[in-house]
């Protein structure tokens, strides 16, 4: 388990998967890999924090932990818990992915049920999700300012299904910042994985 936090705090990929087959080998349960896994992505957070990695780590550990899932998922499926459900996807009029993606893959591995909606999202398509899954967080991303507008149209359309009361609205992109968040009506706002992470707990929590 110790090597397959340090490979993950060091984003080392080839050293993670060989880590994980062997725990897999040697019949240590998926739960108990994915908390090494979710340690060493913590230590990822905390060096992101501190300006030692950058976007370029978070997205090769996003990457990791993707694979990571794919060997563990059968195991995954029956054994975990899921923390909390969530509902993410890039606004309608925006197409970038990478920011999102990342954000998903952390959600993942701290248990979370993510329900990926893709990008160039319609408000109502996010909706219609939140009824079908039951989610109780919705993320909503978008790199370019044209995607505040989209972002307040599905806030609001959020509202006039009723279900504002129910749900915790978080906003992100590299130009997200506070004035952002409160024009759209979200609850809180972010631009990297770490806090998305925390507010996702703090919420279903």
């Amino acid at each position: 388990m110790e090597a397959i936090k340090k490979a993950l705090a060091e984003v080392e990929e080839e050293d993670a998967l060989k880590a994980v087959k062997q725990a897999m080998a040697a019949g240590v349960p998926a739960l108990d890999i994915l908390a090494a896994c979710q340690a060493g992505v913590e230590e990822v957070g905390r060096r992101f924090e501190a300006k030692q990695y950058f976007i370029s780590e978070l997205m090769m550990t996003g990457e990791i932990l993707r694979q990571v899932t794919e060997l563990v998922g059968p195991q995954l499926k029956s054994n975990v818990a899921a923390a909390g459900k969530v509902v993410f996807g890039t606004v309608q009029g925006d197409i970038h992915n990478i920011g999102k993606d990342i954000v998903i893959s952390m959600l993942r591995s701290a248990s979370f049920e993510v329900t990926d909606l893709g990008i160039d999202v319609p408000p109502a398509k996010f909706v219609e999700a939140l009824k079908e899954t039951g989610a109780t967080v919705l993320g909503l991303s978008g790199l370019l300012t044209l995607a505040y507008d989209s972002m307040k149209a599905t806030v609001d359309a959020v509202a006039a299904a009723g279900l504002r009361g129910q749900v915790k609205i978080m906003v992100g992109g590299g130009t997200v910042n506070g004035d952002v968040c409160k024009k759209v009506g979200a609850d809180d706002w972010g631009t990297d994985p770490v806090k998305a992470v925390r507010l996702a707990k703090q919420w279903a929590g």
